[in-house]
């Protein structure tokens, strides 16, 4: 189910991660947390770490820590479960032990499972887990990644440490499914949780496209995309495959924060499958720290959208509002069914 870590770094990277807590992920149970709390391990943000910064419990860390164990055995382990923000075709996990040297544990396993609705921890814990990252060793201080083949859906997964010690972050990098249930509803149909995903992107220097779909807003100019600072004639874009063939009707282009450094313009285009662009919303300038909403009067179904902002800069949300088609409706209820 999983391919070691000295495995090369696969295209797995590039998709959004699920159980971060901007994606609306959770942890909702440790066995152990005596040094460092469970939540840490789903912050967006790297690992940090100031020597010589004491508590009453020890060292400082940002991660998840437990206590050493006495006498322990090869079965020995602690765990964690964490609630994906959407439930999710999981295609690899990152186990990151930044910081953690002489206090990582020595080896992991990931299981995961799905159950719809809102379980309670005592559900949880007492539900039959699937391993979709076999028992492997770490390493400390390094960003461990796992590919994971296994083409189920799952909303939950359950980390576990091999017998103690510290992660800083686990990310789960999946791609998101639309329950059907709420399909036949006005959607933002780029977001991560309604299965849309990142396609292409021109340049990420700053940070990643992911977060164009994230919910809720960016508190940050960080929390967004942007570009690195062309010198040239061309511009940055962005294509983005959404949860289902759908027709449009409003877009949200926000450039909160940013405010020395957001696109001069930009233009909205759509296609259905490998048809040809059209444009959605032509060439309009934008202002800084702004969210911008544009009706759209296109009818035509698309399946996926290119946004291309003049000439570079950053986006802190894209939004793009429609209903799903007849086709995109059979084709979430089928995505469902193939990853149940």
């Amino acid at each position: 189910m999983s391919t070691p870590p000295s495995a090369p770094h696969s295209h797995f990277l590039s998709l959004p991660d699920l159980a971060s807590r901007a994606a609306g992920g959770a942890v909702l149970w440790a066995n152990d947390e005596l040094f460092a709390e469970k939540e840490n391990l789903i912050k967006p943000a790297p690992a940090d770490y100031r020597p010589a910064t004491f508590g009453h419990k020890g060292q400082v860390y940002d991660g998840w820590e437990t206590r050493r164990r006495r006498g322990a055995d090869r079965e020995s382990s602690d765990s964690a479960i964490v609630r994906l923000g959407v439930p999710g075709i999981v295609r690899g996990v990152v186990v990151d032990t930044a910081w953690f040297t002489g206090n990582y544990p020595p080896e992991v396993s990931i299981e995961a499972t799905y159950v719809p609705g809102h379980p309670s921890v005592d559900e949880l814990v007492d539900r039959h887990w699937t391993t979709i990252v076999e028992r492997a060793p770490v390493n400390g201080d390094t960003r461990n990644p796992f590919e994971v083949k296994s083409s189920r859906r799952w909303s939950h997964v359950k980390l576990t440490i091999y017998p103690d010690g510290g992660v800083a972050r686990l990310r789960v990098h999946a791609e998101g499914l639309l329950d059907p249930r709420f399909a036949d509803l006005p959607l933002d149909l780029a977001a991560v949780e309604n299965g849309g995903r990142i396609t292409g992107c021109s340049n990420m220097f700053y940070s990643s496209p992911n977060n164009l779909l994230l919910p809720g807003n960016a508190r940050t100019m960080g929390e967004g995309w942007e570009t690195s600072r062309r010198r040239d004639d061309g511009n940055d874009w962005v294509t983005v495959r959404l949860g289902g063939q759908g027709v449009l009707t409003f877009a949200e282009l926000d450039t909160s924060y940013f405010i020395g450094n957001a696109p001069g313009s930009a233009v909205l285009r759509g296609r259905d499958g490998e048809g040809e662009w059209f444009d959605l919303l032509g060439e309009t300038p934008l202002r800084p720290d702004t969210r911008h909403r544009f009706l759209i009067d296109e009818q035509r179904p698309v399946t996926e959208a290119r946004l291309d902002i003049h000439p570079d800069g950053g986006m802190a949300r894209l939004r793009l509002f429609g209903r799903l088609t007849d086709d995109g409706l059979s084709g979430v209820a089928e995505n469902w069914s193939l990853s149940g």
